[in-house]
């Protein structure tokens, strides 16, 4: 079965390696202009060189003025955009609740929640003026069931789910 996603605008958040880089790859394969943002600035590198068509900010999606700079490169290169992919997460701390320290708290919760909203934020108005497009958010087992000694990330996780469902 052939899929294609020619003519397709994308971003990927935290695409320059991993499964990041495997959806933005998959999409670039099929037709898709894909723009992609990352921390890693090295891990950015090694993606330009192997997918030089792919647009790329470094960004940190739990920074709003990373975002908002990151949109600002999404319609620059993008011209609009058709597909939000927010991949973007970290796994945290794993610890008791009462050993995890309230800093690695909110930096989970920044990046695996905060960073797919704010995303989606910027990302609906050129979704509404291109037609209409879809956003993935990407959640995990965590987001369904209980995940001990890794409090923060489940409950990103299930808010993910909450926020995607509603």
């Amino acid at each position: 079965m052939e899929f294609s996603a020619k003519g397709m605008r994308v971003l990927v958040t935290a695409g320059a390696a991993g499964i990041g880089r495997v959806i933005a790859r998959t999409f670039h394969e099929h037709g898709a202009q894909v723009h992609i943002c990352d921390i890693d600035e090295k891990a950015l590198a090694s993606t330009k060189k192997q997918l030089p068509a792919v647009t790329q900010t470094v960004a940190d999606v739990a920074r709003l003025d990373d975002v908002e700079r990151l949109f600002a490169d999404v319609k620059k290169t993008l011209h609009g955009l058709d597909v939000l992919v927010n991949n973007a997460g970290i796994a945290g701390p794993t610890a008791k609740v009462e050993d995890i320290r309230p800093e690695d708290w909110d930096r989970t919760i920044a990046i695996d929640l905060n960073g797919m909203f704010y995303c989606t934020r910027k990302a609906m108005p050129l979704i509404k003026e291109a037609g209409g497009g879809s956003i993935i958010n990407l959640s995990s087992a965590a987001g369904r069931l209980a995940f001990p000694m890794r409090t923060p990330y489940s409950a990103a996780k299930w808010a993910i789910v909450g926020f995607t469902e509603s």
